[in-house]
């Protein structure tokens, strides 16, 4: 039996770590893109406030993609909230009627509706 001796030349490791994290962020900002603006076509509206601060944030460090808003009063649009019924509130004018304001989920759906879409586009990105 012969025997075959293989001897590699060039070291590409660095540029293929490089060209995958390239893609990977790539396919992260898509994704955030996307899922920011499925939030902001299921955020309710009043003032628009709340459905234009809808962003998305890519973390290499984490390989991770965060879409949310900063506006205060998000997680009561998104899981509800309870309320003092009788209470004045000047921003609105009025006096609150209802002990419970139902959810208005915009961020969750725009996540787990879409988790399929989202898998397609990394697979796309990766050349999987």
């Amino acid at each position: 039996m012969a025997n075959i001796e293989v001897k590699l030349t060039e070291d590409n490791v660095k540029e293929v770590l490089a060209a995958t994290d390239e893609a990977i962020y790539n396919a992260l900002e898509i994704i955030g893109n996307k899922a920011a603006d499925y939030a902001a076509g299921l955020c309710p509206v009043d003032t628009g406030n709340l459905r234009n601060s809808i962003t998305s944030e890519v973390d290499m460090g984490e390989k991770a993609v965060y879409v949310g808003t900063s506006v205060e009063y998000a997680p009561s649009v998104e899981f509800g909230h309870h309320q003092q019924v009788g209470r004045y509130v000047p921003q609105i004018g009025k006096r609150l009627v209802r002990e419970f304001v139902p959810a208005k989920p915009f961020l969750a759906p725009a996540i787990e509706n879409h988790l399929d879409e989202y898998k397609a586009i990394f697979e796309e990105e990766l050349n999987i």
